[in-house]
């Protein structure tokens, strides 16, 4: 069995009190950090890293699971573990939802994935009348009922995001925003025409564990987190008219946000 290259991994420290597949995944993670590693490509082979620290396959085993559950890197059954891909879009809060985009036909997640130079798709829509719960009701200036639009983004096939939003149902019945397809530029085009010019968004962001159903939906490996995001849009008027409730794949998104300097 070949030797792995020269610098890519060291070895092994004998006096460190920390765990032996601990100090492994310390070195696996710093090559992974300083591109020994490039992203998508594959790890040694167990067998090789057994070789290389002279170690048993279930030290190292406990190495890459260390590892996994950080979401630094995934198996693949019958292939081996790979890096994880970093981040591929950038979410700049200050353009995404500029009236230009709307202008040209396109919502904030196309204007997304044309910059990751992805294809954008939607699926598991579903938009239905119903009672808001006590923090959507706040903070839409409590509405008896609204109609929630929920729908799940996949980019070039891989789900990373799903987002329900909620508008006050005197302003959003029987107008395309309760379609299925509002048509080019999405709600906020849609509103727009109605007049309810867009005036400003509030958002309001945390960083948490994903739920089981979470997982489930955005096919998320183990130990990655989610983005837990809450738009309120306001119009010229001061008034509320959407609520978006938005969790996204954390492996997925850089949030970028330009404040001003004063």
């Amino acid at each position: 069995m070949a030797a792995l290259p020269t610098g890519v991994l060291g070895s092994l420290d004998p006096t460190s009190d920390r765990a032996v597949f601990r100090q492994i995944a310390d070195q696996l993670r710093e090559a992974i950090d300083k591109g020994r590693f490039a992203e998508s490509a594959k790890l040694p082979s167990e067998s090789e890293l057994v070789e290389h620290f002279g170690v048993s396959r279930m030290t190292v085993r406990n190495a890459l699971s260390m590892l996994q559950g950080e979401g630094l890197v995934s198996p693949e059954h019958g292939k081996g573990v790979f890096v994880r891909p970093r981040p591929p879009v950038r979410r700049l809060a200050s353009d995404r939802f500029a009236r230009r985009h709307r202008e040209q036909g396109k919502s904030a997640f196309i204007v997304e994935a044309d910059a990751a130079g992805g294809r954008p798709e939607v699926d598991n829509l579903e938009v239905k009348e119903e009672r808001p719960t006590a923090d959507v009701s706040a903070r839409l200036g409590a509405p008896r009922r609204v109609l929630a639009r929920r729908r799940r983004y996949l980019l070039d096939g891989r789900p990373v995001e799903f987002a329900v939003s909620y508008l006050p149902l005197d302003l959003a019945r029987d107008t395309p925003i309760a379609q299925p397809d509002p048509g080019p530029g999405g709600i906020y085009a849609r509103l727009e025409e109605l007049g309810h010019h867009l005036d400003h968004f509030e958002e309001e962001i945390r960083a948490r564990m994903p739920s089981p159903q979470e997982v489930r939906t955005l096919q998320l490996a183990s130990g990655v987190p989610v983005i837990h995001l809450i738009r309120t849009a306001f119009d010229t008027k001061g008034r509320a008219v959407e609520v978006c409730d938005t969790v996204m794949a954390a492996d997925v998104y850089v949030l970028n946000y330009q404040l001003p300097a004063t």
